[in-house]
């Protein structure tokens, strides 16, 4: 007959919540107590788009960083109660239940796992307003809004076939566009000529354009070339100039749409913006995306993030795992 007063022969051990911010170029992944918030473990890894490298082999990228961090933790998966996975290019439903079913069935998701796109880390990271907006300009253009209903507004975010310009991706092709006629006199004369040129080591736009179409050359090679084409801004080159300008109207054109859809545009919302682009704080892109975002949202505030998404996968991770569990609250 059993006393009540055996002693405990299984070590009581701690409910572990995991937070993954995955982008196309870095795999951010925390543990961290469900009780306390503390972060206990974490790990950087390679990108984990799924659009570049396949749902397999992203899902790996995942899982590595996730067992990493429980290592460092000194957690098991049989200790995680919840998994945050805010990924990049999560834009399709068919995308997110694919994901979700991949993952759900490894040992440290199987007890629940949400899928969503990183915009949602990003947002949360740069504010906790139950009303708000997120613009995120890096290698494309992404954003969302959220009202503290629940109701979400979001573009497909699939490039220029579904309405998007600009990014790092879409300021290269302008870059060759605009070369291209300031070579054969078409355009307007542009410094930006004489970069390409630079960034690609040929010498001409022609030899540029033909190893192009020949597939000898990426355009997403000179992707990161994006700080010379704001240089050239500052520089005073008209072209560069509108490129930039028309970077911020698209940042603020974007906001303000997500906005008005939620029935949101008269309100004072924050609206956060970030991304390599997003986030460099260059005037001239700062000051067209306020401009831009004015006219149709004149109460919204725009500012850029400062605290890494990872944060924000964090904040959302660690909520949905406290309201499904019932645990109270400690201090963290």
């Amino acid at each position: 007959m059993s006393t009540g007063l055996e002693p405990v022969t299984e070590e009581v051990r701690e409910q572990l919540v995991v937070a993954v911010d995955g982008g196309g170029s870095k795999t951010d992944v925390a543990v961290l107590g469900l009780r306390t918030g503390v972060v206990l473990g974490r790990h950087r890894g390679p990108g984990c788009s799924h659009h570049s490298i396949g749902i397999s082999a992203a899902v790996d990228v995942i899982s590595a960083g996730v067992t990493a961090a429980l290592g460092v933790a000194g957690g098991r998966a049989g200790d995680v109660v919840h998994t945050g996975c805010y990924l990049t290019a999560i834009d399709l439903d068919d995308e997110q239940a694919a994901m979700h079913e991949a993952l759900s069935v490894l040992p440290w998701a199987h007890a629940s796992v949400t899928v969503d796109n990183d915009v949602f880390a990003l947002l949360r990271a740069g504010t906790d307003s139950a009303d708000a907006a997120v613009v995120v300009c890096g290698t494309g253009i992404n954003g969302a809004a959220v009202r503290a209903d629940g109701a979400v507004s979001r573009i497909l975010a699939l490039g220029h076939t579904s309405g998007d310009w600009g990014g790092a991706s879409g300021l290269a092709e302008e870059v060759l566009w605009h070369a291209a006629r300031a070579e054969d006199g078409r355009g307007e004369p542009t410094q930006l000529r004489d970069a390409l040129l630079s960034w690609t080591g040929r010498t001409s736009v022609h030899d540029v354009i033909l190893a192009v179409h020949r597939g000898e050359l990426a355009v997403s090679s000179w992707w990161s070339r994006t700080p010379d084409i704001f240089a050239l801004a500052h520089d005073g080159d008209a072209v560069a100039i509108g490129l930039v300008s028309r970077q911020g109207d698209e940042i603020g054109a974007l906001a303000g749409s997500l906005l008005e859809r939620l029935g949101l545009e008269l309100s004072p919302v924050p609206v956060v913006l970030g991304g390599g682009i997003g986030a460099s704080g260059d005037t001239v892109l700062l000051e067209a995306a306020r401009r831009a975002l004015a006219v149709r949202a004149p109460s919204a505030a725009l500012s850029i993030v400062t605290a890494a998404p990872i944060a924000g996968a964090i904040e959302l991770a660690r909520s949905r795992a406290l309201a499904t569990s019932g645990v109270g609250v400690n201090p963290g």
